[in-house]
């Protein structure tokens, strides 16, 4: 019978129409009655001629001569009875040229032989998945390192191609530290470490995490007893916390604290450095017996308090930024890593009792004056105010002593009003500076808060920043005329304005005070009773002292009477002439009323 011919197989190549067909065939006689056993002998012989028997080649693998090139498959001599195909996409990754061409020998896996027709379905893909399980249960038992390439992601990791061989690679297993984006290290061949494999199953996993580990440790021994303070050593940041960030070294972690970062001011580690950044470091401390690594990123770079004292000298006004805010002050950066503070006291001249933040804010940008400057500490004291016109050295200028003012009663104390001179500036005037008339807080009873008044300057203390001021001084002293015409032992006719248990008040000329003390009254001292006296009355007395600045007078009524008799004496007798003083008091007042009424 002449044989039909034979289609190329593929990898994945049916049965033939043509031998599927006597199959059933011969399935079919196979359900008839059988005649005899030699009719049995003939279908079994005619099956075995129609497929063939087993060669032994399936499930092996050979190795082959590409004879040709189609458009989609590679024809290959494998010494058999026919030739076999193989698709191109077999012999190169997706989209990219098939890596084969005519004449190159290549190995294939034959999956199934058949006779009828010659066909031979091969794998190019199956003979390395096979070469590959191979070298690959070698280096699971030896434990050696295997290299791959990271190609898919699936549902819990990723898959790995082993040289023709898939395996999986959990995401745990990718790195030491979680890996947020693994694109970088797809496509890249790298070393796995093979942690299971069922070659039943057709099941491996493995780690890229345990050679990384491995390495790790190979490199921290290394780096760990080549260690010495003060080394420069490249890092990547590891880790960032409040107070400083961890770098690796390649092998071991070394702590970067916040104050080494930089110079200048750093609030927190990630204003200056992010995870997975490169860093330049060097070693300020190592602990061989904790192997704990104090880094320093800030001492790679020039101190800019060197030579601060002479850039900064006490007085000079420069420009900064507010780099931070607390109740004490604000802190003011200069240049990169050189701040001031400027302490609350010396933010402003009028504002004593605010938070610093409501003066100024972060970022701003403000003129300050060097106040003080310690190197050795690495402080600068610097003043917001002292760059602004003293508002009371202002006021003097533009308000002299003397000059009137108006303003609006701001407070009202127990002492005094206050009265608002400007936004920031409040004057004084005290109860005594109210009216000449009346008492201190007769006076004040006539204000009520919010009220505007006029007033004189009286005083300026630009030290204590205070400001005296006036309202009686806005007219002349009705006292004044008076006060110039008496003097210390005049003798002056008072009215009695009241009466008091220790003494009696008494007005002089209707503008004056004055006040004759109890024991004053009279000159003997069952007379000393205020009570004698009533709010009214007439009475002469001696003055003894004069306070022209609070406009009052003592008086004595003791020594006026004391100094008559005296004078009466001498005029009229002595102590041994015989007289009475009686006699001699009488003839002194007959006398004087004599001349009072000649007068």
């Amino acid at each position: 019978m002449p044989r039909q011919p034979a289609e190329p197989a593929c990898s994945a190549h049916p049965v033939t129409e043509t031998t599927s067909h006597m199959a059933l065939q011969a399935a079919a006689r196979a359900q008839e009655p059988a005649q005899d056993h030699f009719r049995g002998e003939d279908f079994a012989a005619l099956l075995d001629e129609t497929l063939g028997t087993d060669t032994g080649f399936d499930g092996s693998v050979v190795t082959g001569r590409v004879v040709r090139l189609t458009d989609e498959f590679a024809i290959v001599d494998v010494g058999l009875k026919s030739e076999g195909r193989v698709a191109l996409k077999e012999f190169g990754p997706p989209g990219a040229k098939p890596e084969v061409k005519p004449g190159d020998f290549v190995e294939l896996y034959v999956e199934r032989y058949e006779d009828r027709d010659g066909s031979i379905i091969l794998s190019r893909e199956k003979a390395r998945r096979e070469e590959a399980w191979t070298n690959l249960e070698k280096a699971f038992e030896a434990q050696k390192r295997v290299d791959g390439t990271i190609y898919g992601r699936v549902k819990g990791g990723f898959t790995v191609d082993l040289g023709g061989a898939v395996a999986f690679l959990p995401g745990s297993q990718v790195d030491i530290r979680p890996v947020r984006d693994v694109a970088p290290l797809m496509g890249t061949p790298q070393p796995f470490q093979i942690l299971k494999m069922d070659r039943a199953r057709g099941n491996i996993v493995v780690s890229r995490r345990a050679v990384l580990e491995e390495t790790r440790a190979e490199q921290r021994s290394e780096l760990i007893q080549g260690l010495k303070e003060g080394m420069i050593l490249d890092g990547v940041v590891k880790n960032i916390t409040d107070y400083g960030a961890f770098v690796d070294l390649g092998g071991v972690d070394g702590l970067l604290h916040v104050t080494d970062i930089a110079w200048r001011r750093i609030n927190h580690p990630s204003e200056a450095l992010t995870i997975g950044q490169q860093v330049k470091v060097q070693v300020i401390r190592f602990n061989s017996d904790t192997q704990r690594i104090s880094l320093g990123m800030k001492q790679l770079e020039t101190d800019p308090w060197e030579g601060v004292a002479a850039k900064y000298p006490p007085g000079a006004k420069f420009s900064g930024r507010v780099t931070n805010i607390t109740d004490y002050g604000a802190f003011v950066e200069l240049e990169p890593g050189v701040e001031g503070l400027v302490h609350v006291s010396e933010m402003s001249w009028t504002k004593k009792n605010v938070h610093p933040g409501k003066i100024v804010s972060t970022s701003q940008e403000v003129d300050v004056m060097v106040l003080d400057v310690d190197s050795s500490k690495r402080r600068i004291s610097l003043g917001l105010k002292q760059v602004q016109r003293n508002p009371w050295e202002q006021f003097v200028d533009d308000h002299p002593i003397g000059s009137e003012v108006e303003g609006e009663i701001r407070n009202i104390t127990e002492f005094g009003l206050f009265i608002g001179l400007s936004p920031d500036i409040d004057g004084m005037i005290h109860m005594s500076d109210l009216s000449w008339d009346e008492s201190g807080e007769a006076a004040m009873a006539g204000y009520e808060k919010g009220q505007v008044v006029k007033a004189k300057v009286l005083d300026v203390d630009v030290e204590k920043e205070r400001i005296s001021l006036g309202i009686k001084q806005l007219r002349d002293d009705p006292a004044a005329t008076v006060l110039g015409n008496v003097h210390k032992g005049d003798v002056v006719t008072c009215v009695v304005s009241a009466v008091q248990a220790n003494g009696i008040e008494v007005k002089v000329n209707d503008v004056l005070t004055g006040f004759i003390r109890r024991a004053e009254l009279a000159r003997d001292k069952a007379d000393q009773r205020p009570e004698r006296f009533a709010v009214g009355e007439k009475v002469d007395a001696r003055i003894t002292a004069v306070d022209r600045a609070a406009r009052k007078l003592t008086l004595t009524i003791k020594g006026k009477e004391i100094e008559e008799e005296k004078q009466a004496m001498a005029e009229y007798g002595s102590s041994d002439s015989g007289a009475s003083l009686g006699d001699i008091l009488g003839a002194a007042i007959r006398r004087r009323n004599q001349m009072t009424q000649d007068g």
